[in-house]
């Protein structure tokens, strides 16, 4: 993994100052989370602030470890530049699927750092399929399994819709840093054509049953 580079330190500062300002001030985190009632009424700003807000250290340290793993798989392969475009990308596809998936649902509230995160680990899945990945920090599993698997179950989850999970956000950030990797470093098509294909299956699936009304 190496040093971590100063963007990561950059960018994980920022999520632990915003997010511990927001433990401490509620009207903080109010004013900054992401809430479809806020935004309608014209607080569009939350749709980029709520990502370095966090409910609890829990949530923070869960966001932070993934992104200090994967960050820099990235950066070396990418360059610092297109990690931040991935990374900020990532953050706002995710908040906008959320809006999407939520937009009559006035009372809907979500905060962290877990759509950028996650476009961050599918393009790092994706520039490096072959490595091993700990699931639950223990069983490894190869990287496009964990992609495709946690794909199809966030679709699962948007589909039941009865837990407190942003698998929109999480679907949205995943979608984006699968486009913009491929954008940005199309040699993967070469290198990694049938993972490309694989990866980009779960993204098929949830536009169809998007388009068939089934979510």
């Amino acid at each position: 993994m190496g040093d971590l580079h100063i963007v990561t330190i950059i960018i994980i500062a920022l999520n632990v100052i915003v997010s511990f300002k927001g433990f401490k001030d509620p009207v903080f985190f109010n004013t900054y989370r992401f809430n479809i009632g806020d935004i309608k009424a014209g607080s569009k700003h939350q749709i980029f602030t709520s990502g370095f807000l966090h409910a609890n250290t829990s949530h923070l340290f869960v966001n932070m470890i993934t992104l200090y793993f994967f960050a820099n798989i990235v950066i070396y392969a990418l360059g610092s530049t297109a990690f931040i475009m991935v990374y900020v990308a990532s953050l706002l596809l995710g908040n906008f699927f959320s809006y999407y998936f939520h937009k009559h649902d006035y009372n809907y509230t979500a905060v962290g750092a877990s759509g950028a995160v996650m476009g961050i680990l599918y393009a790092a899945i994706l520039l490096q399929p072959d490595m091993m990945l700990g699931l639950f920090f223990i069983i490894p599993v190869p990287a496009y399994v964990f992609g495709i698997g946690y794909l199809l179950y966030t679709i699962y989850g948007m589909k039941r819709n009865n837990d407190n999970i942003g698998h929109d956000a999480h679907f949205g950030g995943a979608t984006a840093g699968y486009i913009l990797t491929i954008v940005l470093a199309p040699w993967v098509f070469e290198a990694h054509l049938l993972m490309v294909l694989l990866l980009a299956v779960p993204i098929v699936i949830l536009f169809f049953l998007h388009k068939t009304g089934k979510i």
